[in-house]
């Protein structure tokens, strides 16, 4: 390789398929499902070789903007840019939109590795042979995917059939397989020469346009437009919406990989999961004895082959086999393990019931570019919040219309500005905010700030707050 590959990491998602501690607000790329990092960091340090890689492009939608530039923080890894989707059209148009971009900024020679950011991955020697495979085959002006090789008949991927091998682990790809069902499965694997479809790919920018162009003109067209509008907005760059909403919703494998002849797959075997359900999560995470997977305060006797995670409530399971429980502060999920794929389709349930329907998009905790917050309790004309302000964060300079607010600082030290007067406040100390009046909230120390936040007033919703500043481009 005469040049650095750029990695470009597809951050978008719905949170559906890991519910109730997956979510809309926070899909489970930004979860340390497996580890004390979330799957978008793993993603981060598994291209952080600069030997190798350039900074990575990071597409994702505006939601997740602050989550993804926290994390990076929080990794240490620098990024080359965080481009905003201002809407959901699956991944044709959103990797077309990162190759125009590096097509300006880096050349049309770039070979891009295309990655989901929450996939779980053994980075060994296979893995580094396999990029250095796909990446010599890209930059020759082919469109690499990466096939898994199948190690059992799995009904929840798609899956590559290839031809021979033609030299450097590089297989022409004959077609292309929708996700079968057991038996399908199970003749693909004694045929041999079918490999899981996992979703990577290197391509260069030049040669990826280039087959857009002719093979999905609409996507062609409203990412460059979507490219050469785009404005930056602090540290991201927003794709113009007019330009963007105009492509087609369709997969890259739809518009393009099975359609033109330049794509070919390596076939790879290095321990790989797309972490699409619960049962995912237990196979590829260390198990005790009786094959149980545990996280958080969990107390079993007689359980087997069972998986069981809370983020809040102890939870206690008894005599049991094959069991998953998910706990979260205000949702509990309990099913069969063998069965978790069926909690999509649970979720759909969910989003159809407006009494249900926030249950499947955020969390009690909200998660903000400043810290966040969680809601402890509520009633008839109040509300009680939990705040946690990162070290050297703020919070807008702001007003409510229909609310009063008495903050009550647990731990750490607030600088409160109320009606123009700065206030610092230290552990155990409180001040009440009366309705309109002109207030901030910020952490000049170096530990996290905790304070207790109790609402009193006709309305409480979330968008009764004027923002006067705010230095993170809110309105």
């Amino acid at each position: 390789m005469t040049k650095l590959i750029v990695p470009v990491i597809l951050a978008g998602g719905q949170g559906t398929r890991l519910w109730p501690m997956s979510r809309a607000a926070r899909p489970k790329q930004f979860l340390p499902l497996i580890g004390p990092q979330s799957l978008f960091q793993k993603t981060l340090e598994r291209v952080g070789d600069r030997s190798l890689y350039a900074p990575a492009i990071v597409i994702t939608n505006s939601d997740y903007r602050f989550i993804v530039a926290e994390q990076a923080i929080e990794a240490g890894a620098t990024l080359s840019a965080i481009l905003l989707e201002p809407v959901a059209r699956n991944t044709a148009v959103a990797i077309a939109a990162a190759a125009a971009y590096a097509d300006e900024i880096f050349g049309a020679d770039t070979v891009l590795h295309v990655l989901p950011s929450d996939h779980d991955i053994a980075v060994d020697d296979g893995y580094g042979l396999a990029v250095r495979q796909a990446a010599e085959a890209a930059q020759a002006g082919q469109l690499v995917t990466f096939g898994i090789m199948p190690t059992h008949p799995e009904t929840g991927f798609g899956y590559i059939k290839a031809d021979a091998e033609i030299g450097a682990g590089i297989r022409p790809i004959e077609r292309f397989v929708e996700k079968p069902n057991a038996e399908r499965a199970a003749q693909m694997l004694s045929e041999g020469g079918y490999f899981w479809n996992s979703g990577m790919f290197m391509i260069g920018a030049g040669a990826f346009l280039r087959e857009c162009a002719t093979l999905s003109r609409d996507t062609h067209k409203a990412a460059r437009e979507a490219v050469s509008k785009a404005k930056a907005d602090l540290d991201f760059i927003r794709l113009d919406e007019a330009a963007f909403a105009t492509a087609p919703n369709i997969s890259v494998d739809y518009a393009i990989f099975e359609k033109t002849d330049k794509a070919a797959v390596v076939a790879v075997n290095f321990g790989w999961s797309d972490l699409g359900s619960w049962d995912a999560v237990w196979k590829n995470a260390a198990r005790d004895s009786e094959q149980n997977l545990t996280q958080g305060s969990v107390t079993l006797s007689g359980v087997s082959n069972s998986l069981v995670v809370t983020d809040h409530a102890h939870v206690a399971v008894d005599g049991l086999d094959d069991i998953a429980v998910i706990a979260t502060n205000d949702a509990v999920y309990v099913g069969r393990l063998s069965e978790a794929q069926k909690v999509g389709a649970m979720v759909k349930t969910l989003r159809a019931d407006r009494g249900t329907a926030g249950l499947t998009e955020t969390h009690r905790t909200a998660y903000r570019p400043w810290g966040g917050y969680a809601s402890v309790l509520s009633g008839e004309r109040f509300q009680v919040k939990r705040l946690f302000v990162k070290p050297g964060k703020k919070l807008s300079l702001q007003k409510h219309h229909h609310r009063a607010e008495h903050w009550v600082v647990v731990r750490g030290t607030a600088e409160v500005t109320l009606d123009g007067t700065i206030i610092v406040l230290s552990e155990n100390q409180s001040i009440y905010l009366p309705l309109g009046c002109t207030h901030r909230l910020a952490n000049p120390g170096k530990i996290d700030l905790e304070l207790i936040e109790v609402q009193t007033g006709s309305y409480l919703g979330e968008d009764d707050i004027i923002r006067i500043e705010d230095e993170f481009g809110r309105a």
